[in-house]
């Protein structure tokens, strides 16, 4: 039996390679990717095998190994991982609950994370063959860290696939796992403050040591212990290890056995009264797009990702620069600026989010015009809002308050100079994106060049048409503060400027391209 679904498996894989020219490109390319960085990350333990020391190894292959088992972990939970071994899917053979358990687990064993971690921990058992029993401790514990880190991937893709099932449950779960892995950057920024030339080894080996007790890193910690004359650290180690392994067979046999007798998760059904901003907005195209568009940003977790990484880019800015040794006066009137720049950018390819339900624009004829503007109500709501209130918390940190005309120039050009370009980019240059109800993290292979493409010219774009507001509050700052007004007028009258224009460019293109937009969004 664990035969065949080993069979099945290669059969699955194979069937991979038989998907378009481009996806299969992109398929190989990671597949090398991935490969080649397992292959470099074994060789560098082989050659570690002939460092003197063998504390400061023990340390760094313990830290490394726990952030290997931490993302088999997270990854499946927070980015979602297609279940082609699903239990469910087996339900209706009668197979008994220990054989497809034991069969679905050594079916994991067959893929790039199981190969790759198997790649790697031959230069694990490499790096400890320097002696009999150091040896025959490395053999068991990468045996041991192979199949915990397959059997936790394989439970954690089947929780997220059964208990995640519904759209909101994955939308809400990636969303947090987002705020999670960006919230990494500051603690990254603050270990970069530590004076490793001094205290570097002692973080590394205190940090090892918690973690060696853990069951993320015990596995890796047990021949570093021996090799180190602890012996009686790496056998408790490895009861750890083992320990942690028992329990996850136990739990991947009761979540088979859970799986297969309980229908898929559906989302309840909940009641609307009326139909929402529909009601409380203008009954004409515009309105309606708006009405739509504002629907959007409140409900749909791909909007949620972008909003949610407004407010935090400028927290991992000011953590760096005041590392760096900039005053806190300067770094309170970053916050703002950064925020209006990524607001005004979020609806650069906003036509794209809409997937095939634009075609109900391009058959009922709506104006461009009407288009546009209805997209630009919520970035503009919320812009005003956060332009408004930063300015004024951004003034009394910064207690100068002949900087504020400076502050709202630069600001509302870098707001309305993006919504001006994003207002054209969406209908000339859409690229494809995630549609609606996946993950907000499963992007499309084919969107990579042109995404970046996109992306750069309108960043950029932006920001050198902020670049005069910009000069004038320098010199605020620097030289004479009745540039602060200039600054205002120039930031202001730019971004108002490149807004009309970026409006009525895009209006008509979006009026000359609306089959191309259809056809753009059929094969995405």
């Amino acid at each position: 039996m664990v035969a065949q679904f080993l069979g099945l498996k290669l059969r699955l894989l194979g069937n991979l390679f038989r998907r378009s020219p481009w996806q299969l490109v992109g398929m190989i390319i990671g597949l090398v990717y991935g490969l080649g960085l397992a292959v470099f990350l074994s060789a560098a333990l082989i050659a570690l095998r002939f460092a003197p020391s063998t504390e400061p190894i023990r340390d760094i292959i313990v830290l490394g190994g726990s952030l290997i088992v931490l993302g088999f972990l997270v990854i499946p939970l927070i980015f979602g991982v297609d279940d082609t071994m699903d239990p469910r899917s087996f339900a209706l053979f009668g197979m008994p609950n220990r054989s497809l358990s034991l069969g679905l687990a050594l079916s994991a064993l067959i893929g790039v994370p199981a190969l790759s971690l198997a790649i790697v921990l031959v230069g694990y058992i490499v790096t400890w063959t320097r002696g009999f029993g150091e040896t025959l401790l490395a053999l068991i514990a990468a045996v041991l860290a192979l199949a915990t880190c397959v059997l936790l991937a394989r439970v954690t893709t089947s929780i997220a696939s059964f208990l995640l099932a519904t759209r909101r449950s994955r939308e809400f779960t990636g969303v947090i796992g987002l705020f999670a892995i960006v919230m990494i950057s500051p603690v990254a920024i603050l270990l970069g403050n530590v004076d490793w030339a001094e205290d570097g080894s002692a973080v590394f080996s205190a940090l090892a040591d918690a973690l060696s007790w853990t069951p993320l890193g015990a596995v890796w910690a047990i021949p570093g212990d021996a090799a180190n004359g602890e012996w009686g650290q790496a056998l408790l180690k490895l009861l750890i290890a083992g320990a942690t392994l028992w329990l996850l067979w136990l739990a991947w046999q009761a979540l088979v056995a859970k799986m297969l007798v309980t229908p898929s998760r559906e989302a309840p059904s909940k009641a609307y009264h009326g139909i929402g901003w529909f009601d409380r907005l203008p009954h004409t195209p515009s309105g309606a797009i708006a009405a739509r568009s504002i629907t959007y940003w409140t409900r749909d977790a791909r909007y949620w990702v972008s909003l949610l990484m407004i407010p935090v880019l400028p927290v991992i800015l000011i953590l760096s620069l005041s590392v760096g040794g900039v005053g806190d006066g300067y770094l309170a009137l970053l916050p703002v600026p950064v925020m209006s720049l990524f607001l005004g950018w979020t609806i650069h390819n906003d036509v794209a989010y809409d997937s095939t339900a634009i075609w109900l624009h391009v058959t009922s004829g709506t104006k461009g015009l009407a288009d546009r503007l209805g997209r630009l109500v919520p970035a503009l709501v919320l812009g005003i809002i956060v332009i408004g209130l930063g300015t004024g918390v951004s003034m009394m940190l910064h207690k100068d308050w002949s900087v504020m005309p400076s502050l709202l120039g630069v600001s509302t050009c870098l707001f309305l100079g993006g919504l001006g370009f994003g207002s054209y980019t969406s209908a000339r240059f859409p690229y494809p994106v995630t549609k609606p109800g996946d993950s907000p993290f499963a992007a499309p292979q084919s969107s990579g060049s042109a995404a970046a493409l996109v992306q750069s010219l309108t960043l950029f774009g932006t920001l050198l048409l902020a670049a005069p507001a910009v000069a004038f509050a320098v010199l605020g700052l620097t030289d004479n503060p009745e540039w602060h007004v200039a600054s205002l007028i120039a930031g202001c009258g730019i971004g108002v400027v490149a807004l009309i224009v970026g409006v009525a460019a895009g209006a008509r293109t979006f009026d000359r391209r609306g089959p191309e937009l259809l056809a753009a969004a059929l094969r995405a």
